[in-house]
């Protein structure tokens, strides 16, 4: 049997969880099975085990790349990417993307591996928040940890209003929550 190159795996594996994340966010993580992302991808049933162990491992696998897809961007730029993505929300494009981010967050409930990796996904980013903002001057009463969590809730919930309304003004929204972020980090003289 021919190696496999690492371009070839990486390929692969690419195709198998891009199929697994359109039919998750289609159907939900329940209603699809693994014939489904079989169908999707385009490969055997034997391939799709050969990468993953099932659809817990490749739910694992999507939560995992897109956090670190995210932790670089925001390490680069944390206020550009926050505002990136709450604009982003607006995007059609991310319509897909949006529903699987639901289903993971509903998987939490379930499982307790999914819970361990999405919380990983807030507490990350909050270190690093606290790291880049160690020196910021904060009002009274305020503190990093939870400063950062709110905003990470207002993405949160705006991702959820995305899904519920798609005619919402993101820019505006990422604008106001901007605004927010900097009247808190560099409030006015009293």
């Amino acid at each position: 049997m021919p190696k496999v190159d690492d371009a070839h795996f990486a390929a692969r594996r690419r195709q198998i969880l891009d199929a697994a994340a359109a039919c998750f966010a289609r159907q939900g993580f329940h209603r699809t099975s693994v014939q489904d992302i079989v169908r999707e991808s385009g490969v055997s049933a034997g391939l799709v085990y050969r990468y993953f162990t099932g659809k817990d491992d490749m739910i694992a696998a999507i939560v995992t790349e897109r956090h670190e897809q995210r932790e670089r961007r925001f390490q680069q730029d944390p206020f550009g990417t926050y505002r990136e993505l709450l604009r982003g929300l607006g995007d059609p494009a991310a319509r897909d993307a949006l529903r699987l981010s639901l289903q993971v967050w509903a998987e939490t409930v379930r499982s307790a591996p999914i819970r361990d990796l999405v919380r990983s996904g807030v507490d990350r980013p909050v270190a690093q928040a606290a790291d880049l903002l160690a020196d910021a001057p904060l009002p009274p009463g305020v503190d990093l940890d939870s400063l950062v969590r709110v905003f990470i809730a207002v993405y949160q919930g705006l991702l959820l209003q995305t899904v519920l309304d798609d005619t919402l003004d993101h820019d505006r929204l990422a604008a106001t929550a901007e605004h927010l972020l900097r009247a808190v980090l560099d409030p006015p003289p009293t």
